[in-house]
């Protein structure tokens, strides 16, 4: 804990819609290794259910990492529409350690229906299973997919999207930092919902919200050394942890938002600032209230509401603003 960093009593409160909601949630302890196999089940829900209103196609594929493995993908398009698309890579939050490609799905599903983006989702690789950057590049490889695919999918390479909630949120920070500084895939946009992106927990924040809670400091600590492992702590990679990264110049427009009732608050707002003082842009919303994923949570209370139009809003002025292929 750093030595500014003030008392866990001495913090924002719940938004009102919100506090109601936490209220009748049953009461969670930290994660840790014992409810961490108990929670990963629940981790998810069925897509179906988000599909069977929309006209869309799903089509399954796999992409082959680096070190041989297959990752499950899926490719979610507009049944109908003109010309080319955006493409929207989703990286799922649960803190590295769980959930899978459809968790917070409906996220980037109201792209799709908004701004007749397709959707591409990938089960990276979760901790402690997998550790280090293995779950960055295996977001890395699900971009390259899809930018290799473009053309078949009717995706505009010109417009694609890295973005991610959380865990996935964090994700989509490092795989934006290695495909700039691999100079391979361009990337229009990122868009960052609440991302995980220091592993050090030495904000203010980041001490404010012990356990119980949504998303507490003990959950996030567990969840940190479980993608860590063994790795010695002064040698973490910034693709990784990517608040590390010392230079965030050449990124492509960023949008980021968290809740000012959160753990990942101060780290966000961090990483927003350093992306404007490299020359770059950034979008900033600290939504007033608002608990770790509250949108994905709650997603009809008027707070949750706001945070979407505003993302779709944003997504929409950057989309317009780049030259559509031919």
């Amino acid at each position: 804990m750093s030595e500014d960093a003030a008392p866990s009593t001495d913090r924002p409160g719940f938004d009102p819609e919100i506090a109601a909601f936490l209220e009748n949630l049953p009461a969670f302890g930290a994660l840790d290794a014992t409810t961490l196999p108990m929670i990963r089940p629940y981790s998810s829900a069925p897509v179906e259910p988000l599909l069977e209103s929309r006209a869309v196609r799903r089509r399954e594929e796999s992409v082959l990492t680096d070190d041989g493995t297959r990752l499950p993908i899926t490719v979610i398009s507009p049944e109908t529409g003109t010309g080319l698309a955006p493409g929207v890579l989703w990286l799922h939050g649960g803190g590295m350690v769980m959930g899978d490609r459809f968790s917070q799905i409906d996220i980037p599903l109201d792209w799709l229906d908004e701004l007749g983006a397709v959707v591409v989702t990938v089960d990276y690789r979760l901790a402690p299973e997998a550790t280090g950057t293995t779950l960055v590049e295996d977001g890395y490889a699900a971009l390259i997919w899809l930018a290799d695919h473009a053309d078949e999918l009717g995706v505009d390479p010109t417009r694609l999207i890295v973005a991610g909630t959380s865990a996935g949120g964090g994700v989509a920070a490092g795989v934006t930092l290695l495909a700039r500084d691999r100079g391979t895939s361009s990337i229009a946009a990122q868009v960052l919902i609440c991302p995980m992106l220091d592993h050090r927990g030495i904000t203010v924040s980041a001490q404010q919200y012990p356990a119980p809670g949504v998303w507490s400091r003990e959950s996030n600590e567990f969840a940190w050394n479980a993608v860590l492992g063994d790795i010695d702590r002064d040698r973490v990679s910034l693709y990784l942890s990517p608040a590390l990264a010392d230079d965030l110049a050449g990124l492509p427009t960023t949008y980021i938002d968290a809740g000012s009732a959160e753990v990942f608050r101060d780290e966000d707002q961090q990483y927003a600032s350093r992306i404007w003082a490299a020359g770059g842009q950034a979008e900033l919303h600290i939504w007033a209230g608002g608990t770790h994923g509250f949108d994905a949570m709650l997603p009809a209370a008027a707070l949750s509401q706001a945070a979407r139009a505003a993302r779709t809003a944003w997504l929409r002025r950057v989309l317009n603003a780049v030259p559509a292929a031919s």
